[in-house]
């Protein structure tokens, strides 16, 4: 199964860096999760959100490997646990799908690359820093792998 990570934003914090980069090595090979970042918009002169999100939507567009399953991150995605999020993984490596979760910059996406997306998902209620939303990301996909695979990794 592939997956990747495509996020907005180069410059993250090095304990966030390091964080992502622990999970994606421990996956196995059959199980490749990968983390494109594409630049942000640089926001000053007072450009119109709108331009800055549509600017980043198109670089996101050319990440994302042409026929994924796409998984926006969104505040006001779907609520799912863990073994949902899972299960979902599971469906989709079953079904021999590439799948691309994306993450917005500091505006957030622009609304056609929400309105593209198969799946709209909330990773909390409460809003996160973008480098946290990278690290609890990659551990979830990690916690789901170790749920399909049977790994003890996940004791819920």
């Amino acid at each position: 199964m592939k997956l990747h990570i495509v996020a907005v934003g180069q410059r993250q914090p090095a304990w966030a860096g390091e964080a992502v980069a622990d999970y994606l090595a421990r996956f196995p090979a059959d199980f490749s999760v990968t983390l494109k970042e594409v630049r942000a918009e640089a926001r000053s002169g007072g450009a119109p959100v709108e331009r800055l999100l549509a600017a980043e939507a198109e670089r996101l567009r050319t990440a994302i490997p042409a026929g994924s399953v796409l998984v926006v991150l969104d505040e006001h995605g779907k609520d799912w646990t863990t073994t949902q999020f899972a299960e979902a993984i599971g469906r989709w490596r079953d079904a021999a799908e590439t799948v691309s979760f994306v993450i917005g910059g500091p505006d957030g996406l622009d609304p056609q690359v929400k309105r593209s997306a198969r799946v709209q998902l909330r990773l909390s209620s409460m809003t996160l820093p973008h480098a946290l939303a990278r690290v609890l990301l990659a551990e979830q996909l990690y916690r789901a792998w170790s749920l399909l695979a049977g790994h003890p990794y996940h004791r819920a």
